[in-house]
């Protein structure tokens, strides 16, 4: 291995890392940006009478009932 060989990374890799160098506070705001869509506690009786409430679906779909 040559003494000045340097590891791949993409464009988009190096791209994230110029953005990241730029705005050090990036990763911070995304995990709270996440946090507010994702990161939730799920309501368990809720998902329970949803899963309850689910109708079965037919074999194929587009078949009348005759």
């Amino acid at each position: 291995m040559p003494l000045f060989w340097k590891p791949y990374q993409s464009d988009a890799t190096q791209f994230i890392e110029s953005l990241k160098k730029k705005d050090p506070q990036l990763e911070q705001r995304q995990r709270e940006g996440r946090a507010l869509l994702w990161d939730r506690e799920q309501d368990r009786d809720a998902q329970a009478g949803f899963n309850d409430a689910r109708v079965a679906q037919q074999a194929y779909v587009y078949q009348t009932k005759a």
